[in-house]
């Protein structure tokens, strides 16, 4: 694998407590994921994307972290993290874990000084009187302590913001990546990244932000060595293309999600303006898209392409609206081998290579998300894309606590998952996760990094050339459409007589000429 690895990796993400529970106490963990190493090798990723593994109380899914230097011991102890990092680079794959700079949690060994000395608060946003900021999660952004003094949180109370203007925060995370780097991790994904820098009248994408990655990719080309780059990975929700753009600049981060791409709904003029959008925003800076069709935050393929509004927008605004499942599982398969055809990385989220559905009807008491809770229930949080994984057998726990007896996991699984398991699909051709195999195989051959050439087509189809030669069909209209000339390579439906059918996506290559015929 070249120094440039990150520029076309196809990167999967790992929500640790929901991918495999190696000692049976319905929480996943260290130990499961080491077990499954040979699966994530199979399927075809050049790295794997952790949650924050860090010790914290977990009110918010680990992202209020208590201590940045060790384990939660949930999820195991730091030697099983080095012998992970170790075992994942012998089976050929990186490790890429979450970095939480914007805030840390109450239970840090930092704000447990602050309550207790007043002297000790300017490493947080401690303020004598609140100003009128609304926590993203919703409620207010301000607690107050027993002396009287507030604390900024913008996200939940257990989760204060850190003060970036102060030196210290600065030295203390540039640490902490050193401390990782040390341990061979190959890059940070850097949560809420454009949220760090904040004045009394504004906290998003303030220039002074963008010192601090300009210091962390020094850190991170330091690190670099014949097992390639270390890479670092933004969360940048910024609407201004301009601006986002700022963050992959050469001298600072490498890569950031493309949450244009995510949001997009299932619509052949939008995903071509969003598509020509983001190359358009990455070429002049020479930084490579990334391709994400969903994560941890947001609804699953499967139910949102399934819908009659197939766009994505935070709050749980289409929570519980009517979903085909099959119409959603033949778009979302299609939309996969668009995605991955790109030119740049592509990310997939556990589960979505099984094609799992949004889980809509967990009961209330077993919610945990804290969007959930401030809401007053009005949003239903982010825990039914984060159901553990179904491995095998014919009911829950699905072999997520592995083949001996183990506690329900932490979340319910549907009963109607034996149907979607990673044993099952490994059986059937035409499963989801044989189709991801096929992809991911073809992908790192044929496609990753490099730009792409449009060709004429009709109507509600998108279709491009790759350097390899590969050409990409995706049908979004309403009937079938010829496919060009040349070897069908793969698609994520049936074709039969040449022809591509609606909501289908097909790899073709060996045709002659550029164009697409038909067209």
């Amino acid at each position: 694998m070249s120094r440039t690895w990150w520029r076309g990796a196809a990167i999967y993400q790992v929500y640790l407590r929901s991918f495999a529970d190696g000692n049976g106490d319905g929480c996943g963990d260290l130990a499961g994921l080491r077990s499954r190493l040979g699966y994530l090798k199979d399927l075809g990723i050049d790295a794997v994307w952790l949650n924050p593994w860090y010790p914290s109380p977990m009110a918010d899914g680990g992202y209020d972290v208590a201590d940045y230097r060790d384990i939660e011991p949930v999820f195991g102890t730091l030697a099983e993290a080095e012998a992970f990092i170790a075992e994942a680079h012998e089976h050929g794959i990186k490790v890429i874990i979450d970095v939480v700079p914007n805030h840390s949690s109450t239970a840090s060994a930092w704000f447990q000084e602050a309550l207790a000395d007043p002297r000790a608060r300017d490493r947080f946003w401690f303020r004598d009187e609140p100003n009128g900021w609304s926590s993203i999660f919703g409620g207010p952004a301000w607690t107050q302590v027993p002396d009287g003094q507030w604390y900024l949180h913008l996200f939940a109370p257990e989760q204060p913001d850190l003060n970036w203007d102060n030196p210290e925060v600065h030295r203390e995370f540039e640490d902490v990546l050193r401390f990782w780097f040390d341990r061979g991790v190959d890059g940070f994904r850097v949560d809420s990244a454009a949220l760090l820098v904040k004045s009394d009248d504004a906290y998003e994408d303030l220039d002074g932000v963008h010192d601090v990655y300009r210091r962390w990719r020094e850190i991170a080309d330091e690190y670099g060595d014949e097992r390639g780059e270390r890479v670092l990975i933004g969360e940048v929700w910024l609407p201004d293309q301009e601006r986002f753009a700022r963050y992959l600049r050469p001298d600072e981060l490498h890569t950031a999600f493309n949450f244009d791409f995510l949001s997009c709904p299932w619509d052949p003029a939008e995903l071509r303006r969003v598509i020509d959008l983001t190359l358009a925003t990455h070429l002049p800076i020479g930084a490579p898209p990334t391709w994400v069709l969903s994560n941890h935050d947001v609804t699953r393929p499967v139910t949102r392409y399934g819908r009659a509004d197939t766009g994505f927008q935070h709050g749980g605004r289409l929570h519980g609206s009517p979903s085909d499942p099959e119409l959603g599982r033949r778009r979302a398969r299609a939309a996969a081998l668009l995605a991955m055809a790109l030119p740049g990385g592509v990310y997939v989220y556990q589960g979505e290579e099984l094609g799992l559905p949004e889980v809509e009807d967990l009961p209330d008491e077993v919610r945990q998300d804290p969007m959930f809770a401030r809401s007053g229930g009005a949003n239903p949080g982010r825990d039914g894309c984060r159901v553990p994984l179904p491995w095998s057998g014919e009911e829950p726990p699905f072999g997520f606590g592995g083949p001996g007896p183990s506690a329900p996991p932490w979340l319910p699984q549907p009963e109607g998952w034996r149907k979607l398991t990673a044993q099952a699909q490994l059986a059937d051709l035409d499963s989801m996760l044989t189709l991801y195999r096929s992809a991911l195989r073809l992908r790192r051959d044929l496609l990753g990094d490099g730009t792409l050439t449009w060709l004429p087509s009709e109507a509600g189809v998108l279709a491009f050339r790759r350097e390899s030669g590969l050409v990409c069909v995706s049908n979004l209209g309403p009937v079938a459409v010829p496919l060009p000339p040349g070897e069908l390579l793969l698609a994520s439906g049936p074709v039969e007589g040449g022809a591509l059918p609606p909501d289908t996506t097909a790899w073709v290559t060996g045709g002659p000429g550029p164009g697409v015929s038909g067209r």
